[in-house]
């Protein structure tokens, strides 16, 4: 328990959240409709992000918290559909854009960084491809000897300090740490407003761990939202700002870090901590 303290003690003094919201989920279900009957994977939900801040999203495998994640993407395939709410980007309701719209929002206005970063790339084209191709998407214009230039810069800012030669590796020649990194390059190229990192530790060792964490808490302190997804509640003490609860598809409780560490309310919140002290 005392690792946690400490971490939250570092934080005293920032716990006032910002009022502005980049994100506003309001009312959202997204169900998947199974021969065996609905599964209600999020159920009725409603999910704030601040801006500037890092918002946690904790909860155990299957709670709903990275299908809410893909519902804000708009990345929820057959037999899934969101049935109904409102999902507010910036002021505007994204959540009846049509496919061509979304293609606009997705990597520049949010970026994921995916669980997986061996399914999220592809294995055998090389990662200077893939960087390039990610901007490239929103920004036909750009050249490609200056967007090599920011791949490098980026790439040495999350800590890959053999820049050059990652380039020009493929992702199956990259360890998963050095992968998840890339994919963090790769979600900072078109500088989003909103990140959403889905377990980014996940399978990592903890030195790489710590780094990546570190990158997250300096990109807040930058200016960027983001939104963690995660299980660990040791993540969530030492980075996040404020927190939500997922349990069978609801958010059960949501408050500040301090909130739900110091004094947690639902039941299933007090399990989780229980779980860890």
């Amino acid at each position: 328990m005392t690792c946690f303290l400490v971490f939250l003690e570092k934080k005293v003094g920032k716990e006032k959240m910002n009022d502005e919201l980049i994100l506003s989920i309001k009312g959202l279900k997204t169900y998947f409709f199974r021969k065996s009957g609905v599964v209600k994977a999020v159920d009725n939900i409603d999910l704030d992000i601040q801006r500037a801040k890092i918002t946690a999203v904790v909860g155990e495998s299957g709670s709903g918290k990275s299908v809410t994640a893909m519902s804000v993407l708009r990345l929820i395939d057959e037999p899934g559909k969101i049935v109904s709410g409102d999902i507010i980007l910036n002021g505007k309701n994204i959540a009846n854009l049509s496919e061509r719209e979304m293609m606009s929002i997705r990597g520049k206005e949010i970026s994921m960084i995916f669980q997986d970063p061996s399914s999220a790339m592809n294995p055998v084209v090389k990662v200077k491809k893939q960087l390039w191709e990610a901007i490239k998407l929103h920004d036909k214009s750009v050249k490609k000897q200056s967007v090599f230039r920011d791949c490098v810069n980026v790439l040495k800012k999350v800590g890959l300090k053999n820049a050059e030669k990652i380039m020009e590796s493929y992702p199956f020649e990259l360890s998963g740490g050095m992968c998840q990194r890339v994919m963090v390059a790769m979600a900072l190229l078109t500088k989003p407003a909103l990140l959403i990192a889905d377990e980014p530790t996940t399978a990592i060792d903890l030195t790489i761990q710590a780094a990546i964490l570190d990158e997250l808490v300096q990109l807040k302190d930058e200016g960027m939202s983001i939104m963690l997804i995660t299980h660990d509640l040791g993540v969530v003490a030492q980075t996040a700002d404020y927190v939500y609860v997922m349990h069978n598809g609801k958010v059960v409780e949501h408050g500040t870090v301090f909130d739900i560490f110091e004094k947690p309310v639902h039941p299933y919140t007090k399990s989780l901590l229980k779980a860890i002290y």
